[in-house]
């Protein structure tokens, strides 16, 4: 890419147990996380798709692809940010998600952003 500074988003994932909608007695633990997607980038940008891969605690995988987040595909101009909140069931306590989103900038270019890894616990799970 000639100049990676054009095409640069940042992403920040908060992510939140949920047990009053888990059942630990069947192995059913939700999670939520809220992301807030910030292009900080020179030119607009609109997220398309992404690409999740949850990996749980027995290190069991499951990847998630689909187009936009929750229905939307957003458009973010430079110093805009985008937040939403979505879900994830589990069958154990603790877990992983990380992932990308694929993106185009307005002048054509297609460029993914990268989704860091972040945990999922409930409370007192990890010391």
């Amino acid at each position: 890419m000639p100049n990676a500074n054009k095409y640069r988003i940042t992403i920040h994932p908060v992510p939140q147990f949920i047990p009053e909608q888990s059942d630990p007695d069947n192995d059913r633990y939700i999670f939520t996380y809220t992301i807030t997607i910030t292009n900080v980038g020179e030119v607009a940008a609109q997220l398309i798709s992404r690409h999740w891969i949850i990996t749980d605690a027995n290190n069991e995988v499951q990847e998630v692809r689909g187009l936009g987040v929750i229905g939307k595909q957003p458009l973010l101009k430079p110093g805009e940010s985008f937040e939403y909140t979505s879900g994830t069931a589990m069958p154990t306590p603790l877990g992983t998600m990380k992932g990308t989103y694929q993106m185009v900038a307005e002048d054509g270019t297609h460029f993914e952003a990268e989704i860091p890894e972040f945990v999922l616990a409930t409370p007192r799970v990890l010391h």
